[in-house]
C-alpha cells in the first residue's frame, strides 16, 4: 500500500508519521520545498520563511568554520541545507553541515539524500535558531544525538550566540571549545556573528583572517 500523504500537512511542527510519509511528502509540492527532519516516529516539515538575520547569521557561522579549517590545514567538505538519511529511522536538514578528517569519503554530487549508512553523519551540524530556536535545542538536538553526529551548534540569531554540544554514546554535553576543530573557541565564532550586524563580509573576513593568523 502506498503511503499516504496529508493534503494540508501541519508544518514546522512535529507529527506522527511513518518513514514512508515522511519520504512521500518531500517529494510532493509545497512540502518538497522544505527541510525535513524524522525521528522516533515522528516528523518536522518546515515552510517558514527565512529572514535575514538567518541567512547572515548561517553564512557568517559556516565562513568562521571554512576559514580556520583553511588555515590550521584541516580537510573539511560543507554542506549547506543538505539533506542527511539513514533510511527508517532518521532524517535531517541542517542549515550547515561539515564532514571534518581525513577518514571521510564524500558523497556524490547528486540529488539524492545522503546515506548516513555509507557516508557516516556530519562531523558537525549547525542549526541557526530563529522561530525554531527551542525545537532546534530540545527534539532536534536528540535527532542529532541518535544520529551520531560529533557535534551540534545552534546559533541564537537574537543574541548572536552559539550554543555547542560535544555527541558522544547518544548523548551530549555543552562545550565551549569545538572538539571536532581543535583550538577553535566559540567565542571567537559569537563576535564574528556580533560584527555581522554591522560590517561587510570584506570587513569581516579581514578580521577574522587576521584573528587567526
Amino acid at each position: 500500500m502506498a503511503p499516504s500523504t496529508p493534503t494540508a500537512l501541519q508544518t514546522d511542527t512535529w507529527v506522527k508519521a511513518t518513514w514512508d510519509d515522511f519520504v512521500a511528502t518531500l517529494d510532493t509540492a509545497p512540502y518538497d520545498e522544505g527541510r525535513g527532519y524524522f525521528d522516533n516516529g515522528y516528523m518536522r516539515i518546515e515552510m517558514a520563511p527565512l529572514g535575514g538575520g538567518h541567512a547572515r547569521q548561517n553564512s557568517v557561522a559556516m565562513d568562521v568554520v571554512s576559514i580556520f579549517a583553511v588555515v590550521n590545514k584541516i580537510r573539511i567538505a560543507k554542506f549547506i541545507n543538505g539533506s542527511f538519511h539513514k533510511s527508517g529511522e532518521r532524517g535531517c536538514q541542517p542549515d550547515a553541515a561539515f564532514y571534518i578528517g581525513q577518514d571521510f569519503q564524500l558523497p556524490p554530487q547528486d540529488n539524492s539524500p545522503i546515506d548516513v549508512n555509507v557516508f557516516g553523519p556530519p562531523t558537525l551540524a549547525i542549526e541557526i535558531g530563529g522561530s525554531s530556536f527551542k525545537d532546534d535545542l530540545g527534539a532536534k538536538r536528540l535527532l542529532y544525538e541518535r544520529l551520531g553526529v560529533g557535534e551540534y551548534w545552534v546559533v541564537n540569531v537574537a543574541e548572536q550566540q552559539v550554543l555547542a554540544f560535544a555527541v558522544a554514546e547518544g548523548g551530549s554535553r555543552q562545550i565551549r571549545a569545538s572538539g571536532v576543530l581543535p583550538g577553535l573557541e566559540l567565542a571567537l565564532v559569537e563576535e564574528a556573528l556580533g560584527r555581522s550586524q554591522t560590517e561587510d563580509d570584506t570587513t569581516l573576513m579581514h578580521w577574522l583572517m587576521e584573528a587567526l593568523a
